[in-house]
């Protein structure tokens, strides 16, 4: 059968491969519903058909705003074959951000989720002169449903019938380069902005990673956004390699839902490793006698590990085997006992988290890319030297690759490189130049062996009074490695040194205060104990004689408020929203250079 070239043809690809397995697995009522290629088809061209009745044309945006959920692939997948392009928004930003994106791109048409996420637009509907249909996924009494949509269509192929042939005659229309998605960028340095891709983009995604994955394995477990193009291509890799895919009933869940599904294959964020191995050391830390010095024995001989195998010991890998036995065997059951490769992407990964987990036997792989490159420009593999500590892997095989070698940004050129930016031809521009160069904005190099590394964001960067420039997410970067520090910022632009804003890891710091007689109690009063800020200080003061003298942080100051999507400190991808951290605490950052 011949491999896809629009996103849309993996529905046929699934069919004729492997019919009798489940595609998606959704809980509902507590108990896991499986859906079957046959009903992912038929639902898909149903919504096809509706669209059809209404008028929609090719190149029109069509909003999705929902969780991960077999209906999500259903309406992708509808909106495709009609030549429309889908719109997937977070179903957790606020209601200015909807008015300015559904605006923007002129959606007449939305699917919400859930009657909470229908309300939300509602309120905002007379600010939304070109919205016309709203409709739900969750029935709600009185509001138009996906089951309206799907009895539409059946209705225009009764009415109509050369409906079905009309469909195909616009699929079999589209081509590879066709523009199949628009994805607003999380705006983490401005407004946001219609990225447009195209069907090459995503398929060249899937094309590069689906040597990786282990050839028996068949269930992948999905809990990122699925409006990220991140987890959307991954979800398209388990379609390509016929994977049943599990949604997650929340990030919570997340460890249940493994036990209960068993994945292969998990994609995740940094910040969700960074969770999870927080979770295992306060397990640690709870223990007593020799069982805790038996863990903590486990976690150090981890944190010496060497993706090159042939470089550890006879002593090592005996250690290991024990440790495996005593301690590592129980962390992956942890996680559904059968994951093999957990993907990292979105941000860099702290180098000790990849040998640990990949020690630990839960091989952390990493990407690296942006939404503009759909999203992949380079990628770590399973081959013998796919990985390396630090590393986010090598180029993507099917397009260029360069550093500029004044600024040291990353730049690559080829089909995975979006259109453009939706109705802002400047800002395109901006982007990427007239040889077709995308400017990623990142700064990076490779070493002899073409391994990326990642060193930071050119617009993160800032200098100093004394004319010295600091990359700031190096720094943060190293001082995370703390379980005592769940987010940091770094400042100094202009300053003589660099300062911080430090948010504690509050559950790990509430253990610590407990066992030290800290009678402190809420957040507010633990970032101003003296013992709480003095332990701090050593924390500071351990990963500062790793850092160059001019990156060394002075001065910092504990917040008592954690940084989160819901106060606009992170992106719905978990990443430092700079310009609203400096804005929220612009006093306390003043006070550190006085």
């Amino acid at each position: 059968m011949q491999e896809p070239t629009r996103l849309f043809d993996l529905l046929e690809w699934r069919r004729e491969l492997h019919p009798e397995r489940p595609v998606f697995k959704y809980k509902e009522n507590g108990q896991w519903k499986e859906h079957y290629i046959d009903e992912y088809i038929e639902k898909s061209n149903l919504i096809s058909y509706a669209l059809m009745h209404l008028g929609v044309q090719k190149g029109e945006n069509i909003g999705l705003i929902s969780a991960g959920r077999p209906e999500w692939n259903y309406v992708d997948f509808g909106v495709q074959q009609t030549g429309a392009v889908l719109l997937p928004i977070y179903p957790t930003i606020s209601e200015e951000d909807y008015q300015y994106i559904l605006n923007d791109a002129e959606v007449r048409l939305l699917v919400v989720e859930t009657p909470a996420l229908y309300k939300k637009i509602s309120s905002i509907r007379e600010h939304l002169p070109k919205l016309e249909n709203l409709c739900t996924i969750v029935p709600m009494e009185g509001v138009k449903s996906l089951d309206d949509i799907y009895a539409l269509g059946r209705r225009y192929v009764e009415e109509h019938p050369e409906a079905k042939e009309r469909l195909q005659a616009t699929k079999d229309s589209l081509t590879t380069d066709d523009v199949c998605t628009m994805i607003y960028t999380s705006g983490t340095t401005g407004t946001p902005k219609g990225a447009m891709l195209a069907h090459r983009g995503l398929i060249m995604n899937v094309q590069e990673i689906k040597e990786s994955p282990g050839k028996t394995w068949t269930r992948a477990l999905s809990w990122l956004p699925m409006c990220h193009i991140y987890e959307r291509m991954m979800g398209y890799l388990y379609q390509w390699l016929c994977f049943e895919i599990a949604y997650a009933e929340s990030i919570a869940k997340v460890g249940d839902n493994c036990k209960e599904i068993h994945p292969h294959m998990l994609a995740c964020v940094p910040r969700f490793i960074e969770k999870v191995y927080d979770k295992i050391y306060r397990k640690g830390e709870k223990m007593t006698g020799l069982k805790k010095k038996i863990f903590e024995w486990a976690l150090e001989l981890a944190f010496e590990y060497d993706l090159d195998e042939s470089k550890l010991s006879a002593w090592y890998k005996l250690q290991r085997r024990v440790a495996d036995r005593l301690v590592y065997k129980e962390i992956r059951e942890s996680m559904g006992g059968c994951l093999g490769m957990l993907v990292s992407g979105g941000a860099i990964i702290q180098p000790r988290l990849t040998r640990f987990f990949s020690c630990v036997g839960l091989n952390l792989f990493e990407g690296y890319g942006l939404t503009e490159t759909s999203p992949l420009i380079a990628v770590t593999n399973s081959n013998k030297a796919g990985r390396k500590i630090g590393s986010v892997g090598f180029a993507m095989r099917a397009i260029e690759v360069r550093i500029d070698p004044e600024t040291n940004e990353i730049q690559c050129r080829g089909g995975n490189v979006m259109k453009g930016y939706y109705k802002k031809p400047e800002l395109t521009a901006e982007a990427i130049d007239p040889e077709g160069w995308f400017h990623t904005g990142d700064t990076g190099y490779f070493d002899p062996d073409g391994y990326l590394f990642i060193t930071g964001r050119t617009k993160s960067m800032f200098k100093t009074s004394m004319g010295k420039y600091i990359n700031p997410e190096v720094i943060e970067e190293k001082m995370k490695q703390s379980p005592f520090i769940m987010d940091m910022m770094v400042v100094g632009d202009g300053q003589k040194f660099a300062a911080a804003l430090v948010a504690p890891d509050f559950d790990m710091l509430k253990d610590w205060c407990r066992r030290h007689g800290v009678e402190a109690q809420t957040p507010a009063e633990m970032v101003v104990d003296r013992k709480v800020v003095a332990r701090f200080q050593k924390v500071v003061d351990k990963y500062n004689a790793e850092l160059g003298v001019t990156e060394q942080v002075k001065r910092f100051t504990l917040v008592a408020e954690p940084w989160t999507e819901a106060n606009k400190m992170l992106t719905p991808t978990q990443k430092l929203i700079r310009r609203n951290v400096a804005a929220a605490y612009h006093e306390q950052i003043d006070a550190l250079f006085r």
